[in-house]
């Protein structure tokens, strides 16, 4: 715990084997009260390597999309009493070492979600991120910037932390169940007036690491253009589907079964 709030790391993750390993372990446990992993229905060795390191784990048993699969760390993680949720990708891409500092600016209060910025301090290019998604990343978060007039240096970071009230209030159950899911999250989070704090983020890109292939990354760019719009639209009265307030909110009533404990 920090601050008497409870820590909880979940960890969506889909044909992690490789790096699963590595990850947990720079997990500063003194710092975390639990670890959550949600397999998207691997095809490899990921369940079983996450009940060899004792990882609370649920198993879809078909694939529900990275968005359906951070629904469900998101409702596992309240329904075992979480105060702060870090989402952490198994694939080592992100560093571990930095859930303490993510988390010290939720638990004190001053935000009510943190990014994990890999922009800040320009260290995507040095950590290998190919110059055609940097050149993405960069042109796509200044049209977002643009439209939901805030200045984020990122919005595509897979690294990130919320309180627990951000992710009770906000409609996340109406959100798309692909990758444009973590757009949404912010467009939410930047219409119902949260407040989003950044940290400078190393990154690392090698060959284990998961990664969109082309094709899926221009159907993502033009998702995140359309929910850029969408936001623009609703604060101008013009509310699509996860702006209305019949957008759904995570049931915490539904059950989880845990493959195992």
């Amino acid at each position: 715990m920090i601050n008497g709030k409870k820590v909880i790391v979940i960890m969506p993750a889909y044909n992690a084997a490789k790096t699963l390993e590595q990850t947990y372990n720079e997990i500063y446990k003194d710092f975390v009260d639990e670890v959550i992993l949600v397999d998207d229905n691997s095809q490899d060795e990921t369940r079983e390597i996450a009940k060899k390191l004792g990882i609370k784990t649920i198993v879809h048993k078909e694939n529900k999309g990275y968005g359906g699969n951070q629904k469900s760390c998101y409702k596992a993680a309240l329904k075992s009493g979480a105060d702060i949720v870090v989402m952490l990708h198994p694939d080592y891409q992100y560093t571990p070492k930095l859930i303490p500092a993510i988390v010290s600016m939720m638990a004190f209060e001053e935000y009510d979600a943190v990014f994990a910025s890999r922009m800040l301090g320009n260290s995507a290019l040095k950590g290998g991120m190919p110059l055609y998604k940097f050149i993405a990343n960069k042109f796509l978060t200044a049209f977002e910037n643009i439209l939901t007039n805030q200045k984020l240096s990122e919005y595509h970071t897979g690294f990130r932390g919320f309180t627990a009230k951000v992710l009770r209030d906000l409609p996340l159950e109406s959100c798309d169940d692909d990758f444009i899911f973590d757009n949404e999250i912010i467009a939410l989070l930047f219409y119902n007036n949260y407040n989003i704090g950044e940290i400078s983020c190393p990154t690392k890109y090698f060959k284990e690491a998961s990664s969109i292939n082309f094709i899926r990354s221009c159907k993502y760019g033009l998702g995140v253009l359309a929910v850029s719009v969408k936001y623009r639209l609703a604060k101008l009265g013009i509310k699509s589907k996860i702006f209305r307030k019949d957008a759904k909110k995570l049931n915490l009533d539904s059950d989880i079964e845990y493959y195992f404990k």
